[in-house]
């Protein structure tokens, strides 16, 4: 089943700019939301969708923003969570009058499909996104509007979402789901003109608009010639906001649910610093990139010297990408070789690593062997989510239990199941973050954020899975 954690953006605008080079600047500044392919959909014309980075189609932007011109517009990029990384699930998806962009997941796509002619339906080859659109599209038939068919919908449909829809009647429109799982926020340039909704601010940034605020969970936004209108199509009182997005997903410079990303994750720094003082250290490195805050926060809390201890190789080809959401292991790895000790800051000392997570353990064991090459004298390494033990059904790429670090888990407790992954690593120490700590330094309530993965309550999503292997999940 192909499912998404990507980047969505909707822009229009009331005075009739193209709105085209809006939406290649703002995929842009949402490509660490995705790296495998993208697309950009328009009314009336079908969508156009690229293998790759937005970047490595920049010979073909003055042509695109010639011939899809359009005062409305939604792109994305796309991380796949599960599901075959091939052009044909790429996005922007077009059912009938309306095309769909989607970051999330659902979780019972295989019974929703029974209600849009799910004989037809085969894992990893369909699309949770086209299944959702198919049924939207039919509930619309009988039921009007987008926001009354969305109603009937987020009943039937378990799981996360948002969505950016762009009808043929020259309408842009973004709906979040009711527990707000996946980000989304609204922006405004040119007096109101030109209106956009994407999945962080740094695309809203990158456009030259403001942010005006995020959208509701459960709130539909309609733009068109006669401004936007906003409806809520669920009043879902309680929230689970994603906890990975404020540790790794999220870009720095983005702001969510009220909160700097930069700024929290140094926080959280601060707070796992308090947790783990380790007294004896002489370094503290970040795993670069997004562990960097957190490094210099846990550095400044315990007075320890900050520096950069590993560097990426940017001038290699896989160098600038980031590892964790490559669809396949050996990608993973050619990343991971790129990552470089400096000798000079290293040997000798006693090193402190931080890093955002630890899910597979594919970085981890790389980056310590590198350290020890490079003559540390000993080394621990601190992580600022907690131990990732069940599969992700909204939206993050872990969705098996055998390919995590901790495996599966039986009747292991948290301490074995902690120094089994040390000795797997090759660490002399390692800490985990805890999930009250970290929804602590956000500044979230714990229960307004998901942190199913770590605990295996599956409540706020509304399922109970059977979990399976990642050859069955992906259909590799």
């Amino acid at each position: 089943m192909v499912k998404e954690n990507c980047g969505v953006v909707g822009i229009f605008s009331r005075d009739g700019t193209n709105v085209i080079p809006m939406v290649i600047d703002a995929l842009r500044a949402l490509q660490h939301r995705g790296q495998e392919a993208w697309g950009i959909a328009i009314p009336k014309k079908a969508p156009i969708k690229r293998l790759g980075l937005v970047s490595g189609a920049s010979g073909e932007f003055q042509k695109i923003t010639e011939e899809y011109a359009s005062p409305a517009a939604i792109g994305h990029v796309r991380y796949s969570t599960v599901g075959r990384s091939n052009l044909e699930n790429a996005q922007p998806l077009k059912v009938k009058d309306l095309c769909i962009a989607h970051n999330g997941t659902i979780a019972n796509v295989a019974e929703l499909a029974n209600l849009v002619g799910g004989c037809t339906f085969t894992p990893q080859n369909a699309s949770d996104t086209l299944v959702a659109a198919q049924r939207l599209v039919s509930l619309m038939s009988t039921n009007g509007k987008l926001g009354s068919a969305l109603s009937i919908l987020k009943n039937e449909m378990a799981g996360s979402y948002c969505f950016t829809f762009v009808s043929d009647d020259n309408a842009v429109y973004a709906a979040r789901d009711p527990r707000g799982f996946r980000p989304m926020v609204l922006g405004s340039k040119e007096e109101g003109q030109v209106t956009i909704v994407a999945s962080e601010s740094s695309a809203i940034t990158a456009v030259g608009a403001k942010l005006v605020r995020d959208v509701v969970p459960g709130e539909l936004l309609k733009f068109s010639n006669t401004g936007m209108e906003s409806e809520m199509f669920s009043e879902e009182k309680k929230h689970a906001h994603c906890s990975f997005e404020f540790t790794y997903f999220a870009h720095p410079t983005s702001k969510m649910e009220g909160t700097n990303i930069y700024v929290a994750r140094k926080k959280i720094g601060q707070f796992l610093a308090r947790k783990f003082p380790i007294k004896d250290a002489d370094l503290v490195i970040p795993v670069p990139d997004s562990a960097r805050p957190a490094a210099l926060g846990y550095a400044q809390e315990l007075g320890v010297q900050f520096d950069e201890g590993l560097l990426k190789d940017r001038y290699s080809k896989k160098g600038p990408l980031r590892s964790f959401i490559e669809p396949h292991q050996s990608d993973r790895v050619e990343i991971n070789r790129w990552i470089i000790p400096i000798t000079e800051i290293i040997s000798g000392k006693h090193v402190v690593v931080i890093d955002d997570s630890l899910v597979r353990g594919t970085s981890s064991k790389a980056i310590i062997k590198a350290l020890r090459r490079a003559g540390a004298k000993k080394i621990s390494m601190l992580v600022t989510y907690p131990p990732i033990k069940y599969p992700c059904y909204a939206g993050i790429d872990f969705p098996s239990q055998d390919e995590l670090a901790t495996g599966v888990i039986g009747d292991a407790t948290d301490e074995q199941i902690i120094d089994k992954i040390r000795r797997d690593i090759g660490a002399d120490f390692l800490g985990y973050n805890d999930a009250e700590n970290l929804a602590n330094a956000v500044g979230i309530p714990h229960d307004s954020m998901c942190f199913t993965c770590t605990s295996g309550d599956y409540s706020t999503l509304g399922i109970k899975p059977v979990f399976k292997t990642r050859e069955e999940m992906k259909g590799e």
